[in-house]
């Protein structure tokens, strides 16, 4: 059986258990990043997400939504009232990466202003 690694002599791990494949999967992309931060800052809800994050059609709001939840980063609760009304919030799994987020924030501040 020939497996590809992911970083080859470096790391030895195949592409199917990079740690960095995985992260990549769960939480990334154009908008999850985004997402993640803007629910742990309570902006939970469909209408308001969708007019906080710049860019982002409905759709893609609502298949990014449904990824993260069925990746246990955001738990979806509906609330029994008329109208409906669905909130979003973080899951354990989901707060854990607030940190990494605070640091690549941390980073992105020290570079920003900077040429590439």
């Amino acid at each position: 059986m020939n497996n590809k690694h992911c970083f080859e002599d470096i790391c030895g791990c195949t592409v199917e258990s990079c740690p960095i494949t995985y992260s990549m999967k769960m939480i990334g992309g154009k908008w999850r990043p985004i997402i993640i931060m803007r629910i742990s800052q309570n902006i939970n809800r469909f209408g308001i997400l969708h007019r906080g994050i710049d860019g982002i059609s409905k759709n893609m709001l609502t298949r990014e939504l449904r990824d993260l939840e069925k990746n246990n980063i955001i738990s979806r609760k509906i609330f029994a009232e008329i109208p409906p009304r669905v909130e979003y919030s973080l899951t354990k799994k989901g707060k854990t990466l607030v940190p990494v987020f605070d640091m690549l924030n941390d980073w992105a501040l020290n570079y920003l202003n900077q040429s590439p």
